[in-house]
């Protein structure tokens, strides 16, 4: 089962959070909550937020436990671009783009790993 959570139009750029979001993509939600609050960085609060929101997601909608999640991914995309402009030398006009983002994180439960020789035993067990 999946778990998903979203954060639509952050005035914060891409590339800004996607360096975030590359530091603790592969890290457990609880361990990722404790490393964004120590990164230094614009889009450590907005990811703190969302995880901690996918996590909320995961145990009172789901019914999940919070020691079973994992992160699946973590999709940080461009939104829309707002245009604004700054007076330039000459009479002329500079556009400046100011960029947004959106992201997604999905969280799942872990799977576990049956052996092979165990799964063998327990249908032979099933079948007595």
């Amino acid at each position: 089962m999946e778990v998903v959570a979203y954060q639509k139009f952050i005035r914060v750029s891409p590339r800004k959070l996607r360096l975030v979001a590359d530091a603790v993509r592969d890290m457990h939600p609880t361990e990722s909550l404790v490393h964004l609050q120590f990164i230094h960085k614009g889009g450590a609060k907005i990811l703190h937020k969302l995880m901690k929101q996918a996590v909320a997601n995961a145990v009172n909608n789901s019914k999940l436990q919070e020691k079973d999640l994992e992160v699946k991914h973590i999709l940080v995309e461009e939104g829309p671009r707002y245009k604004r402009y700054v007076a330039a030398s000459r009479g002329r006009a500079r556009t400046i783009l100011k960029r947004t983002s959106h992201v997604k994180v999905v969280l799942g439960a872990k799977e576990t790993k049956v052996e092979k020789g165990t799964e063998k035993k327990n249908q032979e067990v099933t079948k007595k």
